[in-house]
């Protein structure tokens, strides 16, 4: 059941991460071009320059503002990331449970005694 549930939430959280996937590129890229926005105000010495600079932000910023239910898609993708480590270490788990077991162990000593 529990492997069930992982399923649906991790086809879920897929879907929520594809719905969301172009505002999320865009979210990334305001982002980083507001980052070089920044560097170029600091380096910049004439206010008229500054105020320029400026303007761009605010317009690279709105573009951001609009973008900033993408966020609910990075959450998703981090619940898929999460989901998808749980999935793999009930199979780790699991296949330790089986190195464990008596007779998988007689089975392996058996075949490299008969080589």
């Amino acid at each position: 059941m529990k492997k069930f549930l992982l399923f649906i939430g991790g086809l879920t959280a897929l879907a929520i991460v594809v719905a969301n996937l172009g505002p999320m590129v865009l979210l990334g890229i305001s982002v980083w071009l507001l980052y070089l926005i920044f560097k170029q105000f600091v380096k910049v010495d004439s206010t008229l320059m500054k105020c320029g600079w400026v303007i761009v932000g605010f317009v690279v910023l709105s573009i951001a503002v609009a973008n900033i239910y993408a966020i609910i898609g990075v959450v998703a993708a981090y619940g898929l990331y999460l989901i998808v480590k749980e999935w793999k270490v009930k199979k780790v788990a699991q296949d330790e449970k089986n190195e464990n077991d008596p007779f998988t162990n007689f089975e392996k000593q058996w075949a490299e005694l008969t080589k």
